[in-house]
Order: structure tokens, then C-alpha cells, then sequence
């Protein structure tokens, strides 16, 4: 496993490139080590276009994508895409992949079998590395390829884990941050890894928000909470002692629930299955949600059962991560990483 601990953030590109990329300066200016640019075609500006403009304008910062899919993206466009941002940012770019989320389901195409995910990489790969592969009848290749860059993939479901513990270069975890998930997590990844010794990034995926009223705050995240009944969390939900069947559908919120352009809205119509009590419970187990001394404590936990890096997501997908830049970067990645540095 990988030793020193990343911090990164997440930016939905949902604005035009040239500020975005300018709050991910902001965010290398503050000390987080990724910026992980979301890809979602109908949702946000392209996620290539997007990391090019921020490759000109940084300098050490990673940038990742995610994730993207090779559903809608070809993975001979998905080679290229990733191959024009290493061009411009050697060293320092991240392909994270997945099987398919608010860029597939919503076109109601399947998104990716593991199968296909695995062939798909291995293509990517043999690409960036300058080989040749059979298409059709002709045997090509990809021109000016950089070399390979670091695949993660992203995944919550064991069968996945296990895959990106074999096949990838870390992994980024979808379940949240509670001790039982990243225990249920590690386990399925050292399954995949079966022993092999090699670098290898952990990185803990969670919401998270500085805050000294968490039943205020909580309330946010009611729709993220109600998401994961919705797609057959309640074995993780039940860590937090929420009980919550599958609800219907909300058409009423477009596009779904946890990508909702009216967050409002979505609150509130989440707030039929979803109680006050409830959302504070998931914030508590799930998510970096309170004061700097609370968000700390989960943290040197994670870090404590292995994780090698933190991908950090406010509430809000059509928002820059500005006011968690500001809060986290300012209180308590300075703490968060003298910690590491002192255990080290």
C-alpha cells in the first residue's frame, strides 16, 4: 500500500472550465494533493477539456478523473483523453474508472460488467504504452502515446473491490467512511490483491462539511442517505441504525436524486422517508460532517485502518467545493497531515 496520505476534493465541472480550473489552483494553493474533476456528459463541461485548462494553470496538484466510463467513452477515447492531460501534466494524472453512474443510467444503457471493465483497462493500458491492437482488420495504435498513467477504480460492491485489488492501481471507495464499511472494504481489496506486495492507493471516499451544528447541516444529506436505499444500501444503513426500505421513484427531481438540480427540492421530498434523527446518524457514520475535532477523529481513523487517501465531496453537484477548500484546508488538513507525518 501507499504510504503518504493524499487529500483530494471533488470538483463537478459545472461551469466553464477556466474557473474551474482556477479553484483547482486554489485548492493546490491550500495543500490538497488531488482534484478529482467529475465526467458526467449531460451534466457538467467535459471532463478532459476541463482537466487541460487546470494542467496549464498548476503545477503540483494530481488531477483525476471521476470517474469516467467506457460506456459512452470509448476506450480508445478514453486513452486519448487521458493521454492529452498527461502530455500536459506528466507525472501528475489519474484515471479513475467506473462501471457507470449519471453518464450511463440515465440513457438507460447497461453500464459496465466487470468483464468488460477489465478488458477495457487492459486496453487502455497497452494503448497509453504505445502498442498495437487488433480493430476489425486493421492492427493500430495510438499516436504519440505518453505512457501509462495510474488506474483507479471506483467501486462500493465486494465483486469490484476485488477487482480493482488485482487489476488496478488503488481504489476509491463509495460506502462511506464508518470503521465497519472500511473493514468490509480492506478485506474484499487484499482478497483481489491475494498477498501481492505493490503500491497500491486506499482512498476513502466521503461528504464532508466543517460544522458546529450538525442537526442543522445533516439535513443535506437526506437525499445522498434516501440514494442508498434506492440502490440496495441497507446492509451499510443499518451500520447507522436506519431502517429505510427502497423507495419509489421521485420524478419530480431531475435528474435523480443525488445529482438533483433543486437540492431543495430533493430535501424535501427525501424528508418522507428520511427524519432529522436519520440524516444526523448518517452523518455521523458515514461522512466527515462536524467540527474539526469530530472530522479529525474519523479521519485518523480511516487512515488508521488503512486508508492512503481521502476523496473529499461537498454537498452540491452544480457548485465548486470553494467554501470546503476554504474550511478544510484552512482547519484541518494542516492538522490531518502533522498527524501522518508524526506516525510515519
Amino acid at each position: 500500500m501507499s504510504t503518504r496520505l493524499k487529500i483530494g476534493v471533488r470538483f463537478p465541472p459545472a461551469t466553464r472550465a477556466d474557473q474551474v480550473a482556477a479553484e483547482v489552483r486554489r485548492a493546490e494553493e491550500h495543500g490538497f494533493d488531488v482534484a478529482w474533476i467529475a465526467d458526467s456528459q449531460l451534466l457538467w463541461r467535459d471532463v478532459y477539456a476541463v482537466m487541460a485548462l487546470a494542467a496549464t494553470r498548476t503545477d503540483t496538484i494530481e488531477l483525476a478523473t471521476a470517474v469516467t466510463n467506457v460506456v459512452t467513452r470509448h476506450p480508445t477515447v478514453v486513452a486519448s483523453g487521458i493521454n492529452t492531460v498527461a502530455e500536459l501534466a506528466p507525472g501528475r494524472v489519474v484515471l479513475g474508472l467506473g462501471t457507470g453512474d449519471s453518464s450511463v443510467k440515465p440513457l438507460g444503457i447497461r453500464p459496465t460488467k466487470r468483464a468488460e471493465l477489465r478488458a477495457a483497462i487492459e486496453e487502455i493500458r497497452g494503448l497509453l504504452s504505445g502498442g498495437e491492437r487488433d480493430y476489425g482488420e486493421r492492427r493500430l495504435r495510438l499516436r504519440d502515446a505518453r505512457g501509462t498513467v495510474p488506474v483507479h477504480i471506483a467501486a462500493s460492491g465486494p465483486r469490484t473491490l476485488e477487482l480493482a485489488g488485482e487489476i488496478a492501481d488503488g481504489v476509491v471507495t463509495l460506502a462511506g467512511i464508518s470503521p465497519e464499511t472500511l473493514d468490509q472494504t480492506r478485506k474484499s481489496v487484499a482478497t483481489g490483491m491475494a498477498g501481492a506486495e505493490r503500491d497500491f492507493e486506499f482512498t476513502v471516499g466521503a461528504f464532508c462539511k466543517v460544522t458546529d451544528d450538525l442537526e442543522r447541516d445533516a439535513a443535506v444529506l437526506k437525499p445522498i442517505c434516501l440514494h442508498m436505499a434506492t440502490i440496495g444500501g441497507q446492509e451499510f444503513l443499518r451500520l447507522a441504525g436506519i431502517e429505510l426500505a427502497p423507495p419509489p421513484k421521485v420524478p419530480e427531481v431531475y435528474p435523480d436524486m443525488v445529482h438533483a438540480e433543486d437540492w431543495e427540492l430533493a430535501i424535501k421530498h427525501a424528508s418522507k422517508w428520511v427524519t432529522d434523527e436519520m440524516a444526523v446518524r448518517f452523518a455521523q457514520t458515514f461522512c466527515l460532517f462536524g467540527t474539526v475535532d469530530d472530522i479529525l477523529v474519523r479521519a485518523r481513523r480511516a487512515v488508521e485502518l488503512g486508508a492512503t487517501g481521502f476523496y473529499l465531496r461537498h454537498v452540491g453537484n452544480y457548485t465548486l467545493p470553494s467554501e470546503l477548500i476554504e474550511s478544510f484546508g484552512g482547519d484541518v488538513l494542516p492538522r490531518l497531515r502533522a498527524d501522518t507525518a508524526a506516525t510515519s
